[in-house]
């Protein structure tokens, strides 16, 4: 399933499409803190957070994951929108905690 395509299924809120919409997802990634997303979030992932702030973007593009997935109902700034958008970045909001969020994701992935 690339980017574009999990856009398209309307599950999530978009917030920004970024540029990468033919990547491939690999897998859903979950972590709140971003040092240890920095060192871990595979390249791929869709990563699911409720840390909806610039470092976060920062984040994901030192990792490539293929988008992000604000959960919780959780949504981001102007400013963070903005920088989404200066860096081509794909953000999702969903209302569903973390764990249901990425439980979404992997069984899009694994159908």
């Amino acid at each position: 399933m690339t980017v574009k395509e999990l856009i398209d299924k309307n599950i999530f809120q978009l917030v920004n499409e970024g540029e990468n919409l033919n990547q491939e997802i690999t897998d859903p990634y979950c972590c709140d803190l971003l040092s240890v997303a920095m060192g871990k979030a595979p390249r791929g992932a869709v990563w699911v957070t409720v840390m909806a702030n610039m470092n976060t973007l920062a984040v994901a593009a030192l990792t490539d994951v293929a988008c992000i997935i604000l959960a919780e109902g959780v949504l981001p700034d102007e400013q963070t929108v903005n920088k989404a958008k200066e860096q081509g970045i794909t953000v999702l909001a969903a209302g569903e905690p973390v764990f249901e969020t990425s439980l979404q994701i992997y069984q899009l992935l694994n159908a």
